[in-house]
């Protein structure tokens, strides 16, 4: 097994690894970039500190994937509230001509794609260490303290774990994934010495994870159970108050135990390289939604003036209030999602048991011995409308029978809805596009938009069959 694994290892490192026209290209464009960042400042007048971060600089970077991270360190005078837009104008000035898209992590920044290659330019205070004043004030810190602790060897380790990571979908600290960034990545490995070490540390998980690289509360174990709450807790190396691991969701870091434990098990190259999902045909599709048997509710919605990172935190944010109104209202939700293009077009999905229930629900009462209780259930039902039977003795305590509010799932929804679903928990700028309308589809009726749209086509069919891409080489 042992040589199995090391024979997918080295598959992978070919792949990752960047050769010496690699790095030339991209070191190229990054030294490029970085001039052009400091030409736009000193054409505005700020004066920064500029300096090329991330893998980048830590040479941990993926062949196949490279990001150029080109951070801004900016004077404390600049205020807070104008820290993102500074880092804006300056980076828009330096990225002419590119796509750009406005980001947000705790102020925006600008993503640009230039040459092909996606490039970041983030603003963050000059500021001491542990004197900061915004959250990327950490990152240049981040990277001296990685790169003082890395060979080629270690870095050969971060390039696979990485990779497995974006094979799984685990991969990325932005909202929209809830994963591992490529600083724990950096941090596991130096941890656990290897990639392979690092897997069989989680694969052997049964409970909480805590690492602390600086044995910063060697002793004082009690006061880290205090401070930091998630079952992933990575104590960052050069902020001791702060949880390198807290960005990542609990069905993110589940989903990297389960692959650990697939991969020692069964090695397999297409766990980092799964196979591209090819989307059902629109005849596939209607007989498997017919053949399901559960009930199947697509909720659209149109564009969301929102950056990305804002977007899909008003998603999340929505459907777990949707979800909770629905079974509030005794629909069983079997699964549920939210999909977006990022520009048109916005969605929910939930899988309910049924779409409508039985006119009438069984509301059970307190026991029989519980007599000042049951004095309060009876006076509470025994002249109520809403009460088809009852009140009666069954099994020794006192039971109604109660008309439901809403039986059709779509009726809730349009009702709750209509008028943005604040009230139901809906956050505000979707809230605002519902009120200008949406759309509501249950099972087949979603075929039109499923043969319109490629990439919800590819969306639907992964989440009807349940199955991990990655679970395919099991």
């Amino acid at each position: 097994m042992q040589e199995e694994i090391r024979k997918v290892c080295r598959e992978v490192l070919e792949r990752v690894t960047p050769k010496p026209s690699d790095r030339a290209k991209i070191e190229a464009l990054a030294s490029k970039l970085e001039r052009k960042v400091v030409s736009a400042s000193r054409e505005y007048g700020v004066k920064a500190v500029v300096r090329i971060e991330g893998s980048i600089a830590k040479d941990t970077w993926l062949k196949e994937e490279p990001d150029v991270d080109i951070f801004m360190r900016l004077s404390t005078a600049v205020p807070r509230k104008a820290l993102g837009e500074v880092g804006l104008k300056i980076a828009r000035k330096a990225t002419e001509g590119a796509k750009q898209i406005e980001r947000f992590a705790e102020h925006p920044y600008l993503e640009a794609v230039v040459d092909g290659v996606r490039v970041n330019i983030v603003p963050c205070y000059d500021a001491k260490r542990g004197e900061w004043l915004s959250a990327t004030d950490r990152t240049p810190f981040h990277t001296d303290y990685v790169k003082a602790r890395l060979d080629e060897k270690v870095k050969s380790e971060v390039r696979l774990l990485k990779r497995f990571m974006k094979g799984i979908d685990v991969y990325g600290a932005e909202i929209k994934i809830g994963g591992f960034s490529g600083y724990l990545c950096e941090l596991l490995v130096l941890h656990h010495k290897s990639f392979i070490n690092t897997l069989e540390a989680f694969a052997q998980n049964k409970q909480r994870i805590v690492v602390d690289i600086e044995n910063y509360y060697r002793g004082r174990e009690r006061e880290l159970q205090l401070l930091f709450r998630e079952p992933l807790v990575i104590v960052d190396p050069v902020d001791k108050g702060r949880n390198v691991a807290s960005a990542v969701q609990p069905q993110k870091l589940h989903t990297f135990v389960a692959a650990a434990r697939v991969f020692m098990k069964k090695p397999d190259i297409n766990i980092f390289y799964p196979l591209k999902t090819n989307a059902m045909s629109i005849e596939e599709l209607r007989q498997r939604l017919e053949k399901q048997g559960s009930a199947f509710v697509f909720l659209t919605f149109g564009r969301v003036d929102a950056v990305p990172d804002v977007l899909w935190g008003q998603l999340y944010r929505s459907q777990r209030s949707l979800r909770k109104l629905v079974e509030l209202n005794d629909f069983k939700v079997l699964r549920d999602a939210a999909w977006s293009d990022e520009k048109d077009l916005n969605m929910f999905v939930f899988e309910l048991e049924q779409r409508v229930l039985p006119l009438v629900k069984k509301h059970l009462g307190p026991p029989i011995e519980k007599e000042r209780e049951c004095e309060n259930f009876l006076a509470k039902y025994i002249h109520k409308k809403d009460v088809i039977s009852g009140p009666y003795v069954e099994d020794g305590r006192w039971v109604v029978e109660l008309q439901r509010k809403c039986t059709d799932v779509v009726e809730l929804l349009r009702e709750k809805l209509i008028e943005g679903g604040r009230n139901a928990g809906v956050a505000e700028q979707i809230s605002q596009v519902l009120r200008k309308g949406f759309g509501i589809f249950v099972n087949n009726e979603v075929v039109e938009v499923y043969r319109k749209n490629s990439e919800f086509a590819e969306f639907l069919t992964n989440f009807l069959s349940g199955r991990p891409v990655w679970l395919e080489a099991a």
